[in-house]
C-alpha cells in the first residue's frame, strides 16, 4: 500500500532535492571556508561578508562565488601545495631518519668534525644497524 502512495517519480524527485540540498551544503562550508582562510581582508570585512551571507544565502553564496572566484583558486591551490610539501618533507624525515646508511652517513660526518668521539660513532652506528 505505501508503494502505491509514493510513485516512483516522486521518490526520484525527493532523492533529486536532497542531492541538491548537499551540494548547497557543500558549497556553503567551501565559501566560509574560503572566508575565513584569506588573509589579505580584515575582519570587519569577513564579518560582513558572512552576515551576508547569512541574511540572504542563496544571494550571498552566489555573489562571493562571482566576485572571488579567481581568489578562491588561487587560495586553495596555495593550500594543497602547503600541505603536500608539509607531507613530502614528513615523509622525507621518515625515510632518511629510518635509513642505517644515512645515519650512520652523519654519524661519520659528526666523528670527522669532532662533534662526537669514537665510542658515540660506533654506538650510533650499531643503533642504526639495530633499526
Amino acid at each position: 500500500m505505501i508503494a502505491s502512495s509514493y510513485p516512483f517519480l516522486e521518490v526520484f524527485w525527493t532523492m533529486l532535492i536532497f542531492f541538491a540540498f548537499v551540494i548547497w551544503l557543500w558549497i556553503l562550508f567551501t565559501v566560509f571556508t574560503d572566508i575565513f582562510r584569506r588573509r589579505d581582508i580584515s575582519g570587519f570585512v569577513k564579518a560582513i561578508w558572512i552576515i551576508f551571507v547569512i541574511i540572504v544565502p542563496y544571494l550571498g553564496v552566489f555573489v562571493y562565488l562571482i566576485a572571488e572566484h579567481t581568489g578562491m583558486t588561487e587560495r586553495t591551490i596555495a593550500a594543497k601545495q602547503t600541505s603536500e610539501a608539509q607531507f613530502t618533507e614528513y615523509v622525507q624525515s621518515a625515510v632518511d631518519a629510518s635509513d642505517p646508511t644515512e645515519q650512520i652517513t652523519k654519524a661519520k660526518k659528526m666523528l670527522d668534525s669532532g662533534v662526537i668521539t669514537e665510542a658515540e660513532f660506533v654506538q650510533l652506528k650499531q643503533k642504526a644497524l639495530a633499526g
